[in-house]
């Protein structure tokens, strides 16, 4: 069974003898609520969800708990990249930034598979890449990027508006066109593609027909990157995931973010992906999802030790068991789990330590196992070492989950 946990991520992804090869381009429109870009309907969006599907996300974590995150933009990404919350990628805004590189993000995990996977990324903040995804740090094993589209905000008069201001929108067209040129001829492996103005427009104009006009604007610039897409599915062997999305919502006015608020959480994702299971479209679907998905479509292996932290789940192809809560009572802590037709078994593993958030390693033992349908399991802690913080993994062929116990 070990053996089975340490594979978990093999036997998850899809099949690996693939006729077509798989590549994914991931998009976030910054700050746009997923009841605004509902009613604004852009084209592209609902394009690209017509061959797959589109469904409302949160972000922003459990409110009040150990996961709550602020809704901010470079948080947002992160919670993407490494489809962890704040209390474990350790980016709490967009400034003074010290990120938890113990917290793979997807551009190492492609890094460290055994077949080589070329990496792109296409941007108009260049911390994107110097920080948040760590490229070149000692603390990411000196992780590359082979193809990268940024620091056009560092240009000066290349993009200047006549008042002396950062012209955001120009950047973004320049950002998309370099980003649909490339995969037409490149056809990157794995490639992040972000775009700033929308939220720039939102915090000087807040809801109303500027931003409506803008989100349609921006998302006429990621056309040429869908159609690239479409063009390179056509001419080579090729099977590309799309997914848009948006790294946070927006206050009542529009202006400001970072709140709880439901707008402020409230997020969406748009895909060409198949089988989507039922977890998308769930109230639980949220931006740390897209991590395991696109590891899973792509069949990336991740170490055990990188599984167990994940705080996503895929949201295409066969999932067991989602929602895992704790429920301690005096000296025992219940577990509860979702199910549904699942005939698997669920085995359920603990630690009373967090090294790996320090770069170490946690001793997982495993505390037993039960039918996943069961939906439940307790745990007698005084079995166990004594610890005031638990950690908890139910672990089947096709879903790992994981929760904190703080007691």
């Amino acid at each position: 069974m070990r053996r089975l946990v340490f594979m978990i991520y093999v036997l998850l992804a899809c099949v690996a003898a693939q006729a077509a090869t798989r590549k994914v381009v991931y998009v976030v429109m910054d700050g746009i609520p997923a009841d605004y870009i509902e009613r604004v309907h852009p084209a592209t969006v609902f394009d690209v969800a017509a061959h797959g599907g589109y469904a409302r996300a949160t972000t922003g974590g459990e409110i009040g708990a150990y996961s709550q995150t602020p809704t901010i933009s470079a948080v947002g990404y992160m919670n993407i990249l490494t489809g962890t919350w704040l209390n474990k990628h350790n980016v709490p805004g967009n400034s003074n930034l010290k990120p938890n590189y113990n917290y793979w993000s997807l551009f190492r995990v492609a890094k460290e598979q055994k077949k080589t996977y070329t990496t792109a990324l296409f941007s108009s903040w260049t911390d994107n890449r110097t920080v948040l995804i760590g490229a070149g740090k000692p603390e990411t094993d000196g992780l590359r990027i082979d193809i990268v589209r940024d620091g056009y905000e560092l240009e000066g008069a290349g993009f200047r508006k006549a008042d002396g201001h950062t012209d955001i929108f120009a950047i973004d067209s320049v950002v998309c066109r370099e980003a649909a040129e490339c995969i037409r001829r490149d056809a990157p492996d794995l490639s992040w593609v972000y775009l700033w103005y929308t939220d720039d427009a939102f915090h000087s104009h807040g809801d109303g027909t500027y931003c409506d006009t803008y989100v349609r604007k921006t998302d006429e610039l990621v056309a040429g990157i869908w159609e690239a897409v479409q063009w390179r599915e056509k001419n080579f062997d090729e099977e590309w995931m799309v997914i848009i999305t948006t790294d946070h919502g927006r206050d009542e006015s529009g202006h400001g973010h970072g709140g709880q608020s439901a707008r402020e959480r409230s997020v969406w994702i748009s895909t060409n992906a198949g089988r989507l299971n039922g977890h998308f479209g769930s109230p639980t679907l949220s931006l740390v999802d897209i991590f395991p998905t696109v590891c899973r479509f792509m069949g990336f292996e991740l170490p055990r030790d990188v599984a167990f932290e994940t705080d996503g789940i895929s949201f295409c192809g066969e999932y067991d068991i989602h929602d895992l809560t704790t429920h301690p009572y005096d000296d025992d802590v219940e577990l509860r789990w979702e199910c549904g037709r699942s005939k698997e078994d669920a085995v359920v593993y603990m630690a009373v330590t967090n090294n790996f958030k320090e770069g170490g390693r946690d001793e997982w033992i495993e505390v037993g196992r039960v039918k996943a349908r069961q939906g439940r399991m307790v745990v007698h802690l005084d079995d166990y070492p004594q610890s005031d913080f638990y950690k908890f993994v139910v672990a089947t062929p096709h879903t790992v989950l994981n929760r904190w116990l703080l007691k």
